[in-house]
């Protein structure tokens, strides 16, 4: 059974055939955190969403939610208002250390070249992994597997894992530039200093660690994203 449309102001200027789609970018938005639209259907989503922005702005804003367009890339990320958005779920201690590897690798790649998509392989970020914590042991294939399916799943990277399960190491991730907004560093020095925290055994040190509630442009030890 369909609920009653929204009947505040703005919601009933939306055109009636534009309605279950836009349902559609909401969705889109609250299950993953992003709506990439290269193609296909979500090319059609995040059109429309870019007309009804304005729209969606206002409906998200009290969830403490902020739409923000990539200025590159056809992306609409949401990004939840530190301190303040009560719909969110953090990274474990393992999911970090890897989304903290994904950055340093996306942002070493965008320095070296304006390429528009960064790719590199399992293996690659395995190997990084162990350069940049190397008292900490390194997932598993498996675990490796998991945790990047989750955050593929939170639109953070694409995946074309290799057809042979034996060639793990070879399948191909494209880091989005939806993760670097995720845990916004100013500069690889403020990256850097975060990742001392981690490097002895992967646990920050109580006393030093810092939280993105207190300032949002430093990021919690354990990046929080919308649920």
């Amino acid at each position: 059974m369909a609920l009653p449309w929204p009947t505040f102001e703005t919601w009933n200027r939306i055109r009636e055939d534009d309605r279950a789609a836009l349902s559609d970018v909401l969705t889109e938005l609250l299950a993953h955190g992003a709506l990439l639209g290269d193609a296909g259907r979500d090319r059609e989503l995040y059109l429309l969403a870019r007309e009804y922005q304005r729209e969606l702005t206002d409906y998200l804003a009290p969830l403490h939610l902020q739409l923000v367009p990539d200025p590159d890339r056809p992306i609409l990320q949401l990004r939840p208002v530190p301190g303040d958005c009560g719909l969110l779920v953090k990274f474990n201690k393992a999911e970090t250390l890897l989304v903290l590897t994904l950055w340093r690798i996306y942002h070493d790649a965008r320095m070296e070249q304006a390429a528009e998509a960064v790719v590199v392989s399992a293996n690659d970020i395995w190997q990084r992994l162990k350069l940049y914590f190397e008292q900490v042991d390194p997932p598993t294939p498996p675990q490796l597997r998991e945790m990047l399916g989750k955050l593929r799943n939170r639109r953070l990277v694409r995946l074309q894992w290799h057809d042979d399960p034996g060639q793990f190491g070879e399948s191909q991730v494209e880091i989005l530039p939806t993760l670097a907004r995720v845990i916004p560093f100013e500069n690889a020095a403020a990256w850097q200093q975060q990742v001392e925290l981690y490097q002895s055994d992967g646990t920050p040190n109580s006393d030093s660690a810092r939280s993105a509630t207190s300032n949002p442009n430093e990021p919690d030890q354990n990046p929080a994203l919308p649920l």
